[in-house]
């Protein structure tokens, strides 16, 4: 029944904020016609206002989108020059390597790079 994922919504109370965000600092592409969205992959990152159409503004938490790097320290390193502030130390869970962050609005992001084999 259900295809694929079409995009994933990123609640802001900044569009514009969130677009430099994602864009900006964590090098995702920005699509060439719509603004507020941004890709990684075939990943479609789509930035919204909830208060524009009438609905609260609430962060996303604890359903972090896992951002595929090479390399999770060394992403790690590179966006805490950038000023991104991590939670707690990098996980090692014996198949990956995690490190969770935030986003401007509070919305819960992964640093995320599998090194053991699907079995």
């Amino acid at each position: 029944m259900v295809n694929r994922v079409d995009f994933i919504p990123i609640p802001s109370q900044d569009a514009e904020r969130s677009r430099s965000f994602y864009v900006d600092t964590l090098g995702l592409r920005p699509d060439d016609k719509a603004r507020f969205e941004a890709w990684a992959g075939d990943t479609c990152f789509g930035i919204w206002e909830p208060e524009s159409v009438g609905m609260p503004f609430a962060p996303q938490k604890n359903g972090s989108p896992a951002l595929q790097v090479d390399d999770v320290a060394a992403a790690r390193a590179e966006l805490e020059a950038k000023g991104v502030r991590f939670f707690g130390e990098t996980i090692d869970t014996g198949v990956c390597h995690m490190a969770f962050f935030a986003d401007p609005d509070g919305n819960d992001v992964m640093l995320h790079r599998r090194y053991a084999p699907r079995t």
